[in-house]
């Protein structure tokens, strides 16, 4: 089993920046991570992800050009850096793992993923 602990959520005015982070249990060099997020009433959605070897990066259109996907290996941690964020960017946002050996393949769908993180709140006030 891999553990996934989020951090870095918290309360912030429209248009400014917060930076999430994903500590994991294991080493990340052979997962595929991914963000979701999921707010009150509304499905869970895609935000961003990031491929098993990190070299692609894919993005919900909805934050693409916002939003950076990153990771640190040596740390065991994934990162979503969230600038210019907007009141709709409000959600519980979740980390996923899914060890994969097709490390150039990124994973959109939640269903694709077998580790999860407990998530954590950001809240965009207007």
């Amino acid at each position: 089993q891999v553990q996934l602990v989020e951090s870095g959520g918290g309360l912030v005015q429209a248009g400014g920046s917060l930076r999430l982070s994903c500590a994991a249990s294991t080493r990340t060099f052979s997962y595929a991570m991914g963000w979701f997020r999921q707010a009150p009433g509304k499905e869970r959605e895609f935000v961003a992800a990031n491929s098993g070897n990190g070299a692609v990066t894919y993005y919900a259109d909805s934050v693409k050009d916002r939003f950076t996907i990153s990771r640190d290996n040596a740390k065991n941690t994934v990162y979503l850096q969230m600038n210019s964020l907007k009141p709709e960017d409000t959600a519980v946002y979740y980390c996923a793992a899914r060890e994969t050996l097709y490390r150039d393949t990124y994973y959109s769908q939640a269903s694709d993923y077998t580790y999860w993180g407990q998530g954590t709140q950001v809240t965009v006030s207007s």
